[in-house]
């Protein structure tokens, strides 16, 4: 249920980071401009408050790939919805790793808040009007934009942040597996205290959300449980994944491309037992990650 690059275009690549844009973000652009278009004395500002706050959510994002990188981890596409943005982030499978990736975002919003509070000192006046008016109503929004989506994001739900920096501290304790499977119950308990506000509120944007979160705290349950069987498997000894450094398990978890038979790839040396065929890369059960299949030694094979 994680937002696609389908029905996304490409908009800029920076340090290596694809970033797409959905279609759909001009509908809410306009309806959100043009509703709050006696906000202030000239429609450029309302444009101009739309466009900050898809540079906020830009830079939310931004901070969650960076993190990821700094730690070792992969980050390569970020896809910006209306209801928000989701940046793609494969840290190491480590919680201090996952942590700072998750982190980083909400940081990025706490500088900004903190930004925002000392230009306003400067431009806030009750008498201000005009132009300098505008600015101060245009900075009072970027601020409370940035804090609400700072508190939003820091609910103990998941897949928000909070809830998966929760996630990620009950690691250190709990292990990988039942500190998803935690995070996922606590976040459907959440998400029901949304439903209830959403309907409070009649509002449709947080009833969307909610089912968002809902779908993904299930989905989060179900990996739970998947993460739960992985770790009970034995493990290869003589291999490790050059991303993750965690042992394979010793599971038919790898599917033939060509006759669509699944096998354990380290016990056949990287070939289908049914068809012959061969596959020079495999992906890790872990983390995803696909590396050749020679860099999965732990000890490297005596030159001949």
């Amino acid at each position: 249920m994680t937002p696609t690059r389908q029905g996304s275009f490409h908009l800029f690549r920076f340090s290596g980071i694809d970033v797409f844009l959905h279609w759909s973000w001009f509908l809410v652009a306009l309806y959100q401009i043009t509703s709050r278009s006696a906000e202030y004395s000239s429609p450029v500002w309302n444009v101009l408050e739309y466009l900050a706050l898809f540079t906020i959510v830009l830079l939310h994002e931004f901070g969650h790939a960076l993190a990821c990188r700094q730690v070792g981890g992969q980050a390569s596409l970020i896809v910006l919805w209306p209801l928000g943005g989701v940046a793609y982030v494969n840290p190491p499978q480590r919680p201090g790793a996952t942590l700072w990736s998750i982190a980083a975002g909400p940081l990025v919003n706490v500088v900004l808040v903190v930004g925002l509070s000392l230009l306003l000192a400067f431009l806030r006046p009750p008498e201000a009007e005009g132009v300098r008016g505008d600015a101060a109503g245009f900075l009072r929004t970027l601020w409370i934009i940035n804090l609400a989506m700072l508190v939003f994001n820091l609910l103990p739900v998941y897949p928000l942040d909070g809830g998966q920096m929760l996630r990620s501290l009950l690691w250190f304790w709990l292990g990988r597996a039942r500190s998803l499977l935690v995070a996922s119950v606590t976040g459907l308990v959440g998400v029901t205290g949304l439903v209830a506000v959403a309907f409070w509120s009649q509002s449709w944007w947080l009833g969307i959300m909610a089912v968002f979160l809902l779908l993904n705290c299930w989905r989060g349950l179900q990996q739970a449980r998947g993460l739960a069987r992985l770790d009970q498997l034995r493990r290869h000894e003589g291999f490790a994944c050059p991303s993750c450094n965690l042992a394979p398990p010793v599971a038919a978890l790898w599917m033939c491309g060509n006759c669509r038979v699944p096998f354990d790839t380290f016990a056949t040396g990287g070939a289908c037992p049914q068809c012959g065929a061969r596959f020079p890369t495999t992906a890790c059960p872990e983390c995803g990650v696909p590396s050749p299949w020679e860099k999965w030694l732990r000890t490297p094979p005596p030159l001949p």
